[in-house]
């Protein structure tokens, strides 16, 4: 179940990994569009769009708008997860790899490497080693959880405030300076960095159900961190969660994070992949699962969820200005024991598709999968019970 890939490394020394990888390579362009294309690589960042497309997008934009800028995203603000850092501090030569693969197939000039905090120290260590990376710029994410966004990232690089854009122009086409610009999660480039040297046959030979390749996971239950693992791709979410040591069946796990989808047990056989877990509108995001037990309240766990993503906003729009903290008090209300479902799902039904980016699309899909998976518990409290045994204010 577990997979050695991208965190092979002895240390996160230049020595150690030149050890496990060799040198990095230099591909040519198309060489490396047609090997990520046959390796089937999906972003690994959230929206798991195709890695070679985005790439094809900005070589194609870069022949009008000129050379572009490569951007390696590992700000990780998502709470739940830990898979960025964790890859950074023991394997960051991994990800600057990639970001040069990337970069000198593109003809960039310029790359820019935004981190998490807990990881600033280990990449800047690995940049000192590096005589292949005077191009590479080093940040430190300080926007929190919309900051992630590509747009965000992109305007918090060029020194403005760090929040989502409401594109007409993608950034493929304009983005840092104007520039035709890639942003890419760092594990996505990590596992480019791989493919290049090993092929996609390689990568394909380490994924299960059709998800070629290995994935970082990062699972979690309340009040615990993350501990992170790496997997084969599409392995069922049951053997990750014994790998992690939940050997009883939960309430609920929550996939991909603050802006995925809570699954009921019936669910936790299926694949950790995008085909895998379509059947149950879910997808796995930033490679977080977040464990509920039965002695957990999946009513409350999800209200404070809400209540972080609505003070996350950007307030730049209505749907997060005034959507998002009437479903945070709404969900509360919830919790304690006024039957407020009818105007969760109201508001709900305002909020969906009509933000600035895709945070309240990301809230309510939390929401309505909470509401079905905890539909009993939701009951429960609306009659001053909780199923959990926590107590209800009425």
């Amino acid at each position: 179940m577990t997979a050695s890939r991208l965190l092979s490394t002895t240390g996160p020394d230049l020595a150690a990994h030149v050890a496990a990888f060799g040198a990095r390579p230099s591909p040519s362009l198309d060489r490396l569009l047609g090997e990520l294309e046959s390796a089937g690589l999906e972003g690994r960042g959230g929206a798991g769009f195709p890695v070679h497309r985005k790439l094809a997008a900005v070589a194609r934009a870069a022949v009008r708008g000129g050379a572009p800028i490569v951007v390696g995203n590992g700000s990780e603000g998502e709470p739940l997860s830990a898979k960025d850092r964790v890859l950074l501090q023991r394997a960051p030569h991994l990800v600057i790899d990639g970001l040069l693969i990337c970069a000198e197939a593109l003809g960039a000039d310029e790359a820019h490497l935004v981190v998490h905090a807990d990881a600033r120290l280990a990449v800047e260590k690995a940049l000192v080693e590096r005589r292949d990376a005077a191009i590479v710029r080093l940040h430190v994410a300080d926007h929190g959880f919309v900051g992630g966004e590509a747009s965000a990232l992109v305007a918090g690089v060029a020194g403005r405030p760090g929040v989502p854009s409401d594109r007409v122009v993608r950034l493929a086409e304009r983005g840092l300076r104007r520039r035709p610009t890639l942003v890419q999660n760092v594990e996505s480039l990590a596992q480019v960095a791989v493919i290049v040297r090993g092929g996609a046959e390689a990568h394909r030979r380490h994924g299960r159900a059709g998800d070629a390749g290995t994935r970082l996971v990062s699972v979690s239950a309340p009040g615990a961190a993350p501990i992170v693992f790496e997997v084969e791709g599409g392995t069922p979410i049951t053997e990750i969660l014994a790998a992690a040591g939940v050997m009883h069946e939960p309430a609920a796990v929550l996939v991909g994070g603050f802006h995925g989808t809570w699954l009921p047990p019936e669910a936790l056989d299926a694949p950790l992949s995008p085909r895998g877990l379509d059947e149950w509108g879910a997808s796995p995001g930033a490679g977080v699962l977040h464990v509920v037990s039965h002695g957990d309240c999946g009513i409350r766990a999800t209200a404070d969820m809400l209540a972080f993503l609505a003070a996350a906003s950007a307030r730049q729009c209505g749907p997060c200005l005034n959507g998002l903290p009437a479903i945070a008090a709404s969900m509360r209300a919830l919790a304690a024991g006024r039957d407020t479902r009818d105007e969760l799902r109201r508001i709900a039904g305002l909020v969906d598709g009509r933000g600035a980016c895709a945070h309240p699309d990301g809230t309510v899909r939390l929401l309505r999968s909470a509401l079905t998976v905890f539909a009993d518990d939701a009951q429960a409290h609306t009659e001053g019970r909780c199923r959990a045994g926590r107590r209800v204010r009425s």
